[in-house]
């Protein structure tokens, strides 16, 4: 017998919003200007078999991933008070900067569920500033690998002593802990309200909710296979050569199948991906065309089974680097889906497809931030400009805490006019980024859709590629170099597809 609905709507808000103070305590707890301005971070709740319940609206590729964190844990004996810790990729993680914090709940002696927070650390040890180096062929060059590990105050302070500004890594991972916390407290409030057995029961319904919206909505589409191919522009180890993404849509039923046979080989360079980050692209596309009101949970991930032959670029071996596949080539992995799916049902034009991710190291300090763009038009309006596009949903960092904070000034931060492709409903425009060094500083530019303009839909015009510029001079999408003071890096980010013909 199904929960009443009035009971379900109750767990589900009250889930929802433990959920939203967990990253509310994360942001406002936290140091790094990655984590309070930019908000590069996600937190979620999970039922005691480590199924998704309930997320806040946060990062799209951190969430549908860290299912896979929960369950690297999951078979190891809990207690309360623990807490876990990892970023390893090939093990639960998305790439090194993403650390997950995972702490198991207990009403009394039987284990209740658990709470996880993952956020973008601005450093993680090794060679490179920021974990984002331009050049990596394996793992271990981006930064410390962390396996799954309890992680008590002495652990995590002997982790972030192994990386840049100590302190305020120390200092995120102690609002991650925070965080965890937070929504341990307002699980065992809402056990407390309503009885451990109801809650449990109310966990399981939220998933079955979740799924059957989902079902539903795909059993509307028709039944059939369809294809779409895309492309990255490089292999992110200095060949400026393109990379063939393919999938396949197998529509049956309430079922859909996403099947990835037909891309490329893993490369030597970094734009991997390991398995669970290309489910997270899936996953979020299939979310937003199908029923993007359902509740944020595991349940609609159930009708979706993804498939990506091991070794190909979409789900890599270990110990491949990964550093741009979480950011780049997650991003391509949903324009794919979407592209494929919109052979059945309304979608937008493509979005600006990229994260634009800047790193600036200097004398005691590390910086990193992605930078928007242009979303696509949709059939029934034009697409936002300078927003975050898929993959990414954070903020652009102030240019007053990014002047306060490190020898820069910014020269220009501006809506890069015209850049949007024309259509029926125009597709959103970019955004140029111009900083001054104010001291010697390192750089580095993970990009895409600088040769590959975002594609329009049904007649719509092509947006603006993006384009990058050292004192003027053009860069290749993946570059790394010095600026010396007086030095300006400017940053035009690709402008997206409009949809439908001009009239």
């Amino acid at each position: 017998m199904r929960m009443d609905p009035v009971t379900l709507q109750v767990l589900i808000g009250g889930l929802r919003a433990a959920c939203e103070e967990m990253g509310a305590v994360l942001i406002r707890a936290a140091h790094s200007a990655n984590i309070k301005e930019r908000h590069d971070c996600s937190t979620a709740l999970f039922d005691a078999s480590g199924e998704l319940v309930m997320q806040a609206e946060h990062i799209p590729v951190h969430l549908g991933s860290m299912p896979d964190a929960v369950a690297a844990v999951l078979g190891e004996e809990h207690h309360s008070g623990d807490l876990w810790i990892l970023n390893d990729p090939y093990r639960g993680g998305t790439h090194l900067p993403d650390i997950t914090l995972i702490s198991p709940i207990f009403d009394g002696s039987e284990l209740l569920g658990f709470a996880a927070s993952r956020a973008h650390h601005a450093d993680v040890g090794g060679p490179t500033p920021a974990g984002m180096p331009v050049r990596s062929t394996r793992l271990e060059e981006e930064g410390v690998v962390i396996p799954p590990s309890r992680a008590r105050d002495e652990a995590l302070a002997r982790l972030a002593g192994s990386m840049r500004d100590s302190r305020q890594r120390l200092a995120d991972l102690r609002a991650q802990r925070a965080a965890n916390l937070t929504g341990e407290r307002r699980l065992l409030e809402l056990a407390a309200r309503h009885g451990s057995s109801v809650l449990r029961e109310g966990m399981d319904e939220v998933l079955a909710y979740a799924e059957r919206r989902t079902r539903s909505r795909i059993a509307e589409l028709p039944d059939g296979a369809y294809e779409a191919e895309d492309h990255l522009e490089d292999d992110g180890g200095g060949a400026e050569r393109d990379l063939r993404l393919r999938v396949t849509a197998r529509v049956e039923g309430d079922g859909l199948t996403l099947d990835f046979t037909g891309t490329d080989g893993q490369v030597e360079g970094n734009l991997n991906c390991p398995l669970p980050v290309t489910k997270s692209a899936a996953f979020f596309a299939v979310r937003v065309l199908t029923d993007p009101d359902a509740p944020p949970s595991a349940g609609a991930h159930r009708p979706v089974r993804v498939t990506a032959p091991e070794g190909c670029l979409l789900n890599a071996r270990p110990p491949a680097a990964v550093a741009a596949g979480n950011v780049e080539t997650s991003s391509r992995v949903a324009d794919l889906v979407i592209a494929a799916l919109a052979q059945a049902t309304r979608a937008p034009a493509q979005g600006q497809g990229t994260m634009n991710n800047l790193t600036l190291a200097g004398e005691g300090f590390t910086y990193y931030e992605t930078v928007g763009g242009g979303q696509g038009a949709c059939p029934d309006a034009d697409g936002p400009s300078a927003v975050h596009v898929a993959m990414s949903n954070t903020l652009n960092t102030p240019v007053e805490a990014l002047e306060a904070e490190l020898p820069l000034r910014v020269r220009e931060l501006s809506i890069r006019r015209g850049s949007g492709g024309a259509g029926r409903h125009r597709g959103g425009d970019g955004i140029v980024r111009e900083v001054e060094s104010l001291a010697p500083m390192r750089f580095t530019l993970i990009t895409e859709r600088r040769r590959h303009a975002p594609r329009g839909r049904d007649g719509g015009a092509d947006g603006e590629p993006g384009r990058n510029l050292l004192n003027g001079e053009p860069l290749p999408s993946k570059a790394e170099g010095k600026l010396e003071p007086g030095d300006r890096l400017r940053i035009e980010t690709p402008g997206a597809g409009g949809h439908g013909p001009s009239t």
